[in-house]
């Protein structure tokens, strides 16, 4: 007797994403199904080309398809979910929409902004959380690329990491962490997901690549805020927020909502570059923000011959450390695989922990870790 349509469903409601944890069936991942005979067709719409997990999701369908009564070979075909398809699986995955992340709402021209006697838990006096704000004063010198792996350097100690991807304009910590999930809703809190031990909340889980974020700073303020209070971090060790380049609303943000907040600037050995860094650390100096250190990236490059190459000049860093009375935590060489690893998903202190690049960052996170908690001023 062949398979009915039926049967092959129920048997797919038990075919659960590995990374999402929900039924496919549930979550709008299979796309057409085609019995002919014995032979069964399943087509499953990933959430993005390349899902790293596809070849499990794959297995898994076989598997269930294939072990029903009647059902000789299963064919299973990958597709990839329009943008409204990932939109609605957005939506079923995390519930309603906070506000300021609801485009209703920004149509309808609901007033955003603080809301008052919302509790922000790593203001608490009782918070452990040590606040890590990795900032530049321009775009261009790596800085996303320093956050993410100085945060998986510190989750690999054993620490509990969180990350926050506050460049709203130009999110990029989600590929960099090969993360292809959405967030999800847990006890009325967005769950982060996780990526080598780090959970990470970005605008990226909510905007479609191509879609470009043109909000004002009331909106990003309360995107902010929302990130804090509306995530569950639970209670990590630290909490790292990759900035955006400059100086405009979320560091003035970070003053208001996290007091406490660590400033870590990262620049190039070029002297241009170091002023511009320069008025960043300024500004965290003004609204009273610890500032902690200067770390320089793209420091050289070897050549063949294991010859050190200063292709963007020199002692940048540390003359910039001098003038902010902060030490030079570390300075990280310009190696192809660092940028290779933020286009991959795998950071470059997991792909290669021991290469000089990779040593660097891990001694960047070891002299963060042995630096006292800051306190407000």
């Amino acid at each position: 007797m062949p398979v009915s349509e039926h049967q092959v469903i129920d048997a797919l409601r038990d075919v659960h994403d590995p990374e999402l944890g929900a039924s496919i069936v549930d979550l709008g991942m299979v796309k057409q199904l085609e019995i002919v005979g014995p032979a069964v067709t399943v087509t499953v719409a990933l959430t993005v080309s390349g899902c790293p997990l596809r070849h499990e999701i794959d297995n898994r369908v076989r598997s269930a398809v294939g072990g029903l009564d009647g059902v000789e070979s299963v064919t299973v075909n990958q597709a990839v979910m329009s943008p409204e398809e990932l939109a609605g699986l957005r939506s079923r995955l995390r519930g309603p929409e906070p506000e300021a992340w609801s485009s209703s709402s920004r149509s309808q021209g609901q007033r955003l902004g603080h809301e008052e006697g919302r509790a922000n838990p790593f203001s608490a006096p009782s918070s452990r959380t040590r606040i890590v704000g990795v900032s530049s004063g321009k775009g261009g010198v790596g800085k996303s690329t320093v956050a993410v792996n100085l945060a998986v350097a510190l989750a690999a100690t054993g620490r509990s990491v969180g990350l926050l991807d506050a460049d709203v304009y130009g999110f990029s910590v989600p590929a960099m962490l090969g993360v292809a999930g959405a967030p999800t809703m847990g006890d009325g809190k967005v769950v982060p997901p996780e990526a080598f031990g780090v959970r990470v909340i970005s605008m990226g889980f909510f905007v479609p690549d191509d879609q470009p974020v043109i909000w004002r700073g009331p909106l990003l303020h309360k995107t902010l805020e929302q990130f804090l209070v509306d995530v569950d971090w639970g209670d990590p060790d630290f909490l790292l927020i990759d900035m955006p380049p400059g100086t405009g609303d979320v560091a003035l943000s970070m003053a208001q909502y996290l007091p406490v907040s660590e400033v870590y600037v990262v620049t190039t050995p070029q002297p241009a570059a170091r002023r511009v860094a320069q008025r960043s650390a300024y500004m965290a100096k003004k609204l009273n923000l610890p500032l902690r250190g200067v770390i320089e990236n793209m420091s050289w490059f070897r050549g063949p011959d294991g010859a050190r190459l200063e292709i963007f000049g020199s002692g940048g860093g540390a003359q910039l450390a001098h003038e902010l009375g902060v030490p030079l935590l570390g300075q990280i060489p310009l190696v192809p695989a660092l940028r290779q690893g933020g286009d991959e998903g795998v950071p470059l202190v997991v792909s290669q922990p021991t290469s000089e690049a990779g040593e660097a960052l891990r001694a960047i996170a070891q002299s963060i870790t042995e630096q006292s908690p800051a306190r407000a001023t």
